[in-house]
């Protein structure tokens, strides 16, 4: 009776204390043992005690409980615990006026160590607390001598992270300048900081006398606040595993023989060593939002490293987006204080240098950023994989997953870099045994019709052997398997993708995370304050777009975007005009090497200055994209990013691709015949393919331009950030107006290292995001006329991560950590991108290629047609001279009798109908149109049966999660009870152990 009395108790509180709702995260390091797992504490008032309950009925499905012991990379200091942590000892001030009433009370300690200016405490002297702002300025001599002391005494303070006592944690870092005009807004922010329950401290910089840092510290009471607010989830129990429960039942022995297998096997030398990384406290266990009335079921070893540094720095950031500076509900927001220049930056601190004097491997690191930089960012280890979780931990969910993506992306390109080798090394292998190469090469006698009117002569087709050679390295075969694997592999990249990504939201606890309801950017508040909506989800007045303005101004963006699409076809029709000018000038040169070789001196020429026309104007299209979105006034800061990275998809892929579709499916075709060229602007005659075909000048187009913006982009990612704090190192030399040389870096503050280091782009990872999507268009979209694109994006990707991570680590400043569940928009635009794959490749091997007619002319003209399958440079045999029609010339100029020769498909002109398509021209064009129909229908098929195939989340994860969500509801019935266990021995009153 009383067991039923006390499950009726334990269900109710649970109820009245809003039950957590628990999601699991993955365990991601090694399952532990049920002896390494037994003995160990369930809750916090068993670690107190340091005593364990006997396991109940109920928890029979869980093997054993234990405790997580977080491992910190610098020592720390063991704080009590309690399920009600007690308040800091504080110390009451008086206030100046009524206006600062609501000051928190601070500590007489920490009110000495503020430092105000006296510029500012004559300005503020009626809106802030005494405690704060009536005290001397400091000197810079007494500040350095008194931070050296400090440093001396604690080897804490001398990381520069922590306030001057050496015990408050900084979480963030608000930097202004003295001079700034905006004072008032700047201490009524300060003080509703404090009021929040922030704790402040001013110091001034070393290296610029106009700089002031104001250092903030979450204390602990106001983090446990706003992680309840926010629900954030914190670890809640030592994961209890089922310990291969499906190995006992589904044969144990084979796993066992893998196993043993596996052991003989030699190191994966890919794989990070796992004494180089340190276990992460809340990997293993499962977490729950958290409540302060439920301290009691999270795992509190201690206060210091409970919530990380990220976790600390998210939740500042919420605080200062949500602190006003001014009367009125805008004014509020450290992002509108960093645009009217109140703050200069505002940011969160590194955790110290990432360069230490002695080995890590003796010494261990120094902290995460030194962890980082010696297991991830350092080039000696560019073929070890990344630990995501480290960088997850250290720079937030958001660039862990582009990180994870990037690597993923990395990895996948292997395959299809040696697919590409193949069959260009197939290509090498046979270009001298080719049979179309053959009859070119031998063609001495034929004469080809000349390439211009007036000064061009007629010319041998022997004098273009090398050219059909290299044509034939990547127009043979092997091209048409190696589109039709490419499409696939973008497929299978895209959906193995999501089953990765579902994997890492689930160790990274985001299953059941949703992004938080955006606070509206500044712009579109001030733009459209008159006009307010109530917000169905937030139930609060807020500004309002009306319909019929924001579609004026989608309009204007939309015409924008259109206008800067003609420019850039604007500039290709330049470049084909400069083309066309240097076939003529090249063809008639008296330079011999140039005038044999004119077809390659065109191409390189027209994609050299190709390259400089498309890097010109990627500046213009950002300017634009930037300007094209502020016009439109996004109302949040994900729909800004959002369309302007499609904005700036666009631009670029139209800049990059139009040139390369123009060689594609418009070089050539137009040309006309000799007696009856078509010309532009009745003075330069369209350009002609080379009678081997066009695949030559595609494959240049994308070669030259991939291989040098690769380039171009590495220099400017790694290069440009080098130089700038370069020059910012140089300037730091000299204290600002002081002229006082700053002797050491290495003595500057953590702070005053950062603030010189560069802040992240603007455009946070949207420059990252193009650049590679951009290089996956490049990779799948003409990968028909480039087999070793996917080659060049691998060597370019290992770079990559490399150069990313130097600059995460090194060069930039620390980003606020931001979580996120999937890349974003690019997933989509990474699926039509796979979608237009198949249709280009398809029109590149119909069109550009000479497959179909080489295909038509073996299977039904060639020398095999009554002979049966035969080898394919035998069907081919007489295939160069049957794709050559012949001009008489003396239909140009009566002096001259002789034939020549061009690339077409039509009638002798001793025919009845000189100069009319032959029949083998319109089976051609059926048979192109043919294979274009069955390509895209038999690759589309199979791309849709694959992702049919292929689920977007593991089948064993969802049975993880179920599983344990099961084990979760039990394992929280079961802590309730002992809970209420606890209070009634404590009252004196009976208890039951066993669950009822």
């Amino acid at each position: 009776m009383f067991s039923a009395v006390l499950l009726l108790e334990t269900r109710n509180s649970i109820n009245a204390g809003n039950q957590l709702n628990v999601a699991m995260v993955h365990h991601s390091g090694s399952i532990q043992s049920f002896k390494q797992q037994k003995g160990m504490h369930t809750s916090i008032s068993e670690i107190l005690k340091e005593k364990s309950l006997k396991p109940s009925r109920r928890s029979l499905p869980c093997l054993a409980q234990s405790q997580t012991h977080p491992i910190n990379l610098n020592h720390f200091l063991s704080v009590p615990l309690s399920p009600e942590p007690k308040p800091e000892v504080e110390v009451l001030s008086q206030s100046i006026s009524t206006s600062c009433s609501l000051l928190p009370p601070q500590t007489a300690e920490d009110g000495k160590d503020h430092y105000v200016e006296e510029s500012e405490a004559t300005t503020c002297e009626t809106r802030a607390d005494e405690s704060f702002l009536l005290q001397k300025p400091v000197t810079r001599a007494k500040l350095e001598a008194r931070t050296d002391s400090l440093q001396g005494k604690n080897p804490a303070r001398s990381s520069g992270l922590f306030f001057r006592e050496g015990k408050k944690r900084i979480d963030y870092i608000l930097v202004y300048k003295k001079s700034s005009p905006q004072v008032e807004k700047r201490c009524t922010f300060e003080k509703n900081l404090r009021a929040e329950g922030l704790m402040l401290e001013k110091e001034p910089s070393l290296t610029n006398n106009d700089i002031m840092f104001v250092k903030v510290h979450a204390p602990w009471d106001t983090l446990c606040k706003y992680a309840e607010q926010m629900n954030i989830r914190m670890p809640f129990r030592k994961k209890c595993y089922f310990t291969d429960w499906k190995s006992k039942t589904l044969g144990s022995r084979f796993h066992l023989r893998c196993r043993q297998i596996k052991s003989w096997l030699p190191r994966n030398p890919m794989k990070l060593d796992k004494e180089a990384l340190p276990d992460l406290e809340e990997t293993d266990c499962y977490t729950a939002p958290f409540s302060r009335a439920r301290m009691h079921h999270f795992t509190i070893n201690n206060r210091e490293t409970f919530f990380s540094n990220s976790t600390r720095s998210r939740i500042v950031h919420h605080v200062l987006q949500r602190t006003k500076y001014e009367d009125g509900k805008l004014k509020m927001g450290i992002n509108r204080l960093l645009g009217n220049n109140t703050y200069e930056a505002a940011f969160p601190p590194h955790e110290g240098g990432y360069k230490s004097r002695h080995p890590i491997k003796t010494h261990g690191a120094q902290n995460h950023r030194h962890l980082l930089y010696e297991r991830w960012a350092r080039w000696g280890i560019w073929y070890k994989y990344q630990p995501l979780d480290l960088i997850r931990r250290y720079f937030g969910e958001k660039i862990g997953l582009y990180f994870a993506w990037l690597g993923w992306y990395t990895g996948m390109l292997i395959p299809a870099a040696l697919v590409g080798v193949f069959v260009f090394l197939y290509g090498l292998f046979t270009m001298d045994s080719s049979q179309v190469s053959k009859e070119i090469c031998e063609a001495t006698t034929t004469i080809m019709c000349p390439m211009c009117e007036d000064t061009c002569k007629p010319w041998r087709l022997s004098d273009s052997c090398v050219y059909a050679k290299v044509t034939h390295l990547f127009d043979n075969g092997g091209t048409v398997f190696f589109a039709i694997f490419m499409a696939i592999w973008a497929t299978v990249f895209l959906e193995f993708w999501k089953r990765r990504r579902a994997e890492l939201t689930y160790d990274w606890d985001l299953i059941d995370w949703e992004e938080e309801e955006e606070e509206l950017r500044p712009q579109f508040e001030a733009k459209y304050s008159r006009v307010e909506r109530v917000n169905p989800i937030s139930g609060k007045p807020e500004p309002f777009q009306p319909f019929s303005d924001k579609l004026s101004r989608l309009m204007v963006s939309v015409s924008g975007i259109f206008f800067m699409i003609s420019l850039v076809l604007t500039a290709v029709f330049a470049v084909v005009v400069f083309r066309l000018i240097a076939m003529e000038k090249f063809a008639s040169l008296n330079w011999y090497f140039v005038k044999k070789n004119w077809q390659f001196a065109t191409s390189g020429t027209g994609v050299c200055i190709n390259f400089m026309i498309i890097m010109s104007l990627n500046v213009v299209y950002e300017k634009v994209a930037y300007l094209l979105t502020n016009l439109e006034h996004p109302r949040t800061e994900s729909e800004w990013e959002n369309s302007f990275a499609l904005k700036m998809f666009l631009f670029q892929f139209v800049n990059l691709n139009s040139s390369t579709f123009y060689i594609a499916f418009f070089l050539g075709r137009f040309a006309g015949r000799p007696g009856k060229y078509n010309k532009l602007f009745n003075r330069w005659r369209l350009e002609e393919c080379h009678p081997s075909g066009c695949l030559i000048d595609l494959c240049l187009q994308m070669g030259v331009i991939m291989f040098f913006k690769q380039i171009w982009n590495n220099f400017m990612e790694l290069g440009y950030p080098l130089l700038q704090n370069w020059w910012s190192r140089r300037k730091m030399k000299k204290v600002g107006g002081g002229g006082q040389n700053v002797e050491n870096k290495a003595q500057l503050p953590q702070w005053d290292k950062d603030w010189n280091l560069q802040p992240m782009n603007a455009h946070g990872l949207v420059d990252e995001y193009l650049e590679m999507v951009l290089q996956f268009g490049f990779t799948t979209i003409f990968v028909a006329a480039f087999p070793l694109a996917p080659l060049l994006a691998l060597l370019n990707n290992i770079i990559e991560i490399r150069l990313d991570a130097y600059k995460f680590v090194t060069q930039w400043r620390r980003p606020m950590p931001a979580r996120a569940t999937d890349i974003g928009i690019w997933h989509g635009i990474l699926e039509g991108i796979g979608v237009l794959a198949v249709i280009t490749n398809a029109f590149v091997i119909a069109i550009t290629s000479d497959y179909i007619p080489r295909f038509v002319y073996a299977f039904k003209y060639g020398p095999c047609v009554d002979k049966g399958h035969h080898h394919e440079d035998e069907c081919l045999r007489g295939y160069m001279n049957s794709s050559l029609s012949v001009f008489e010339m003396k239909d140009v100029n009566s002096s001259q009798t002789r034939y020549c020769r061009y690339r077409d498909y039509r009638a002798p002109p001793w025919s009845p109908v000189p100069y009319e398509f032959t029949l083998q021209f319109w089976h051609v064009l059926a048979a192109r149109l043919a294979f274009i129909i069955v390509f895209e229908h038999l690759v589309f098929g199979i791309k849709s049966f694959i992702a049919y195939l292929i689920p977007d989340m593991p089948k064993d994860l969802c049975d993880r999660m179920r599983r344990e969500k099961y084990l979760m509801q039990e394992m929280m019935y079961e802590a309730e009870l002992e809970h209420l266990q606890k209070e009634r021995k404590k009252n004196g009153r009976r208890y039951h152990h066993e669950w009822p």
